[in-house]
């Protein structure tokens, strides 16, 4: 059965964005994901890993992404601003809910870049819409490397962005994503596959645990 719960955690200071082999990564676990949005198991060069910290100020987000093909990024990024249609391109995602774990319909989406372009948005399902609030400013800050078969990606943000700062043993709701290559062969990758008919990852039901340790 696959594990439905990614653990965060606890870092006792803040470090800058950028330190992507800072020690306290390794403290945290690697939540895998291999298989698509489908439920398929996705080609090992399109696997990735997620870790989670959060300090008593802000959550942290890294992704390393197998690389086996060709990126797809803007060769002229700008990192001053939301990047629009990010997801046109190849990204690493979390989707994560801090409300009412059992009914997580309000949620937020950061995504990142290997380029460290950004885009952060609010996200509400309401009768059946998705409303998304793009004028929504988390101030989140990022950093990427591209390495030789993978690409490292990371972010933080403060929990005041997030409206809710948490405590050891909460349990908040989320997925993780990536997409990556283009045309036919795109693939969309999700921890917690979302099984609709065409590829979609806002399905908030299927989120699973992300708990503060």
């Amino acid at each position: 059965m696959k594990e439905t719960a990614a653990n965060v955690a606890y870092i006792t200071h803040n470090f800058p964005i950028d330190d992507l082999s800072n020690a306290f990564w390794e403290t945290a676990e690697p939540i895998r994901t291999g298989t698509y949005w489908s439920g398929v198991k996705a080609p090992e060069g399109r696997h990735f890993e997620t870790r989670l910290l959060w300090s008593d100020t802000h959550l942290y987000v890294r992704f390393i992404a197998e690389q086996a093909e060709k990126l797809v990024v803007n060769p002229t990024p700008d990192l001053s601003q939301n990047a629009d249609q990010l997801w046109e391109r190849d990204v690493c995602e979390i989707f994560i809910s801090p409300c009412d774990p059992y009914h997580p319909t309000q949620y937020f989406e950061f995504e990142v870049a290997p380029t460290g372009e950004w885009l952060d948005l609010d996200i509400e399902i309401f009768g059946g819409a998705r409303n998304t609030g793009w004028a929504y400013e988390s101030g989140m800050e990022t950093a990427a490397e591209i390495g030789e078969g993978k690409v490292t990606m990371a972010f933080r943000v403060s929990f005041k962005a997030l409206g809710k700062t948490p405590n050891a043993g909460d349990v908040w709701r989320g997925n993780f994503f990536r997409c990556v290559g283009k045309g036919e062969t795109r693939g969309y990758l999700a921890w917690q596959p979302t099984r609709t008919q065409t590829p979609s990852f806002h399905v908030p039901e299927v989120f699973g645990d992300i708990r503060f340790c």
